[in-house]
């Protein structure tokens, strides 16, 4: 414990002298720098030690002004979530200092450090907090710091917007969040989890399930759980892209953590409740993929993903609550081991396209696909990490990903083998789109390596590209070598998995996970796939050297251009038109050539997200015109104002003489 609150000074230390120097700007970039990468580092040498550790007694302090007492609690689930955490901040800490350096005004390191730390160190918090007030404190300071974090670039309006729209999704979960806590304390008369816990296993089912739902929707809008995902596709192409890789790769993890913790606090809840994340995970994971196929620009593709993985975790989630409610521990194990194995991936995984992204973005000099083309020759190394990353996304041999979604399509195989007819159908369904979901993930993220990286460029400033630094390279080296370890060594991660699968769901579910001989012969094969490749990689080398280079057959014409290659709307074209529904498919606006001689023609394709607007902007319409009829209640006059202070008083004097009101 001691080496996680030292982890979380070097964060304070570097983020508060980082503003204090924020007008000295390489003092600022370097203490900033320094503190997170020393805070990050300390911090995964000491999961390595806790990891370790038989047992790690709690932290605490009074907070007398508060009237708590501050408990931080570190056990597998805790463990298992710092660990990305630290990972990631490293990496984006390393990455980030050579990448702002062009995009960054005088005066403005200093700001972005502190802010930076304070995610970092907000995060941990959240995931050590074991007292619901702290824990809204830490979640608090985690949504502002990440919120300034977003409107970085502020000049621009398409920044200012995105910030804002965080700002409103966070707030209106963390609502319900308040609520969740309220509930609980008044329960249990305490704000501890341990004094929350005794309550609410034993008390009633009514009270656990609204507990959960309460939990469910707070915690799943900052996670980005689909339908309440609408601010996640523009808060982070609006980041730089370090930012959007912390955030992505963690910070809507904690969204996961909140809702397990709040899991492992509650009896055993109705079959219900899984099938309701099964619905709201699959829906998600279609949603996502589907309209991360059709985006043009590449941030976009990689945020819409986000909503694909969190549905793919929320689908195991589901899948083991459902499982182990019908006294079925091996299907149980299986699809929560896949889904928390997926936690871990998707933060690897994600956190090296966004920064591959960030590279690519900065070579090219737009975030459009159809503007790049051509960049693997110009940076081979950014290259090869960006289809390492496509690799592991859409769950291809040998990397991680295809790991932890294996194991959730296992789970659903031994339900449906051990179900009745109507249920096995169901989980056959289940299956049947969840491949879906695979199919469509293999075209986005071959769309977005061939368009980016293959062919010619499109642009001058792509053509004109060089390699990232070494430090952005390094910073990518490390998520990558934990895509390929996890990948050819699963045990290795598993072992974590199944300690944390035994605390959620019992000792029957875990037992065997960690040594499944089926996971041992996988990352043999995956081996032996990653030495037959280098082997052709080898000899196609070899043999090059003597082959006769001859141009492209270019269809009959003398000059071949990069105009004529297909575009991003245009390879995924079919796919819009034979699988996706009218909803999802982009809105076309066309500039037709017209005269004998036409000079210009134009077809733009947009894609917007459907949920947003016949859903949300309607109803932030609705509240909007609500809120302009309150307004007259600002009379002006300080008779009235003196009324509603009196009346206010009178109803909260009302309210505590009610026989419930002393348990609130």
């Amino acid at each position: 414990m001691r080496l996680l609150l030292l982890a979380l000074a070097f964060f304070a230390l570097g983020g508060f002298l980082s503003l204090a120097l924020a007008w000295q700007d390489r003092l600022a970039r370097v203490v900033g720098a320094a503190g997170a990468v020393a805070g990050a580092a300390v911090g995964l040498l000491a999961c390595l030690r806790l990891g370790l550790a038989a047992g790690v007694p709690d932290f605490s302090v009074p907070w007398i002004t508060a009237g708590i007492t501050v408990v931080l609690h570190v056990d597998r689930l805790a463990l298992f979530f710092l660990l990305p955490i630290f990972l990631l901040t490293l990496c984006c800490a390393v990455y980030a200092d050579p990448s702002l350096r062009s995009t960054t005004r005088q005066g403005q390191f200093g700001f972005h450090w502190f802010f930076f730390n304070l995610l970092a160190a907000s995060m941990v918090l959240v995931v050590l907090a074991a007292n619901g007030l702290f824990f809204l404190i830490a979640w608090e300071a985690m949504s502002l710091s990440s919120f300034f974090l977003v409107t970085y670039h502020y000049e621009q309006e398409e920044v200012r917007r995105a910030g804002w729209l965080y700002l409103i999704a966070t707030h209106c979960g963390t609502v319900f969040l308040f609520l969740l806590f309220l509930l609980g304390a008044s329960l249990s008369s305490s704000f501890d989890f341990a004094a929350m816990a005794v309550v609410l296993k034993a008390g009633s089912p009514a009270v656990a399930v609204t507990f959960f739902c309460l939990a469910l929707i707070g915690f799943g809008t900052k996670a980005g759980l689909f339908p309440l995902h609408i601010w996640l596709p523009d808060a982070h192409p609006a980041a730089p892209s370090h930012v959007s890789a912390l955030m992505s790769g963690v910070m809507i993890k904690t969204g996961v953590y909140g809702v397990l913790r709040m899991v492992s606090l509650l009896p055993p809840l109705p079959a219900w409740c899984g099938v309701l994340l099964c619905m709201l995970g699959l829906g998600g994971a279609l949603f996502g993929i589907a309209m991360a196929a059709v985006q043009t620009d590449i941030k976009r593709v990689l945020a819409f993903s986000s909503v694909e993985n969190i549905g793919i975790i929320f689908l195991g989630l589901g899948l083991g609550l459902f499982a182990a409610g019908h006294g079925q521990p091996l299907a149980a194990g299986l699809a929560m081991a896949g889904a928390l194995l997926h936690v871990w991936n998707h933060a690897l995984f994600k956190g090296l396209l966004f920064l591959g992204a960030g590279s690519l973005v900065h070579g090219a000099g737009s975030r459009e696909m159809s503007s790049m083309g051509g960049l693997l020759r110009r940076m081979p190394s950014t290259g090869f990490f960006i289809m390492a990353g496509c690799v592991a996304i859409a769950a291809l041999p040998p990397l991680n990903g295809f790991v932890s979604e294996w194991l959730i399509f296992l789970s659903m195989l031994q339900m449906g083998q051990v179900a009745t007819d109507p249920g096995a159908l169901w989980f056959l369904l289940l299956i049947v789109l969840f491949a879906l979901v695979g199919g469509l993930a293999l075209l986005a993220f071959s769309r977005l390596a061939g368009m980016t990286l293959l062919g010619e460029p499109r642009s001058k400033a792509a053509a004109a590209a060089h390699d990232s630094s070494w430090l952005m390279l390094t910073a990518m080296a490390v998520p990558f070598a934990g895509c390929l370890l996890i990948g050819i060594v699963p045990g290795v991660a598993m072992d974590h998995v199944a300690g944390v699968v035994g605390l959620l769901l019992g000792s029957n579910a875990a037992a065997g996970l960690a040594v499944d001989p089926r996971l041992s012969l996988l990352g043999l094969v995956f081996a032996m796939l990653i030495l037959v490749a280098g082997g052709l990689v080898l000899y196609r080398h070899r043999a090059g050297r003597h082959a006769t280079r001859l141009p492209t057959w270019g269809c009959g014409y003398r000059q071949p251009t990069a105009r004529m290659a297909y575009t991003a709307g245009g390879f995924s074209e079919l796919a819009q038109q034979a699988l996706l529904c009218a909803c999802l498919r982009p809105e076309l606006s066309a500039l037709l050539p017209a005269g004998l001689f036409p000079k210009t023609a134009r077809l733009t394709m947009l894609s917007r997200d459907f949920i947003f607007r016949r859903l949300y902007q309607p109803l932030f319409r609705n509240i909007a015109r609500g809120a302009n009829t309150c307004h007259r209640l600002q009379a002006g006059q300080l008779n009235v104002y003196l009324l509603y202070i009196f009346m206010a008083t009178t109803i909260l004097l009302g309210f505590a003489m009610l026989p419930f009101a002393k348990h609130i």
